[in-house]
């Protein structure tokens, strides 16, 4: 896999999520707690806009979702699957800390 550099990990608070464009993608990189990143699509796709890594964190259950800002669709951190329509899920991408900077190879499906 390609990594390409996002940010620095302090340009990430911890619980929250910060939007990025790669290769013509938006992304959104969240840090969950102090140590852990995970990586989706930004767009909704649901409403077409960029707003998913300004969604609240949390989790459903078991699973660790982020929230969609505008209609509040939840969306897996781990597989991308929106729970209440998997047919509007997002794409999920690896992420790799090195060196105090965020890392993320997009999956290409």
């Amino acid at each position: 896999m390609n990594y390409v550099p996002i940010c620095a990990v302090e340009d990430i608070l911890p619980d929250t999520g910060v939007a990025a464009r790669v290769a013509g993608r938006h992304v959104a990189v969240f840090r969950i707690g102090r140590e852990r990143f995970h990586a989706i699509d930004n767009i909704d796709p649901r409403s077409g806009a960029s707003v998913l890594a300004r969604g609240l964190v949390g989790n459903l259950g078991e699973r660790l979702v982020v929230a969609s800002p505008l209609y509040k669709n939840h969306f897996d951190l781990c597989t991308g699957e929106c729970l209440e329509a998997p047919e509007q899920s997002v794409r999920a991408h690896a992420v790799q800390v090195r060196d105090g900077r965020v890392f993320i190879a997009l999956n290409p499906h």
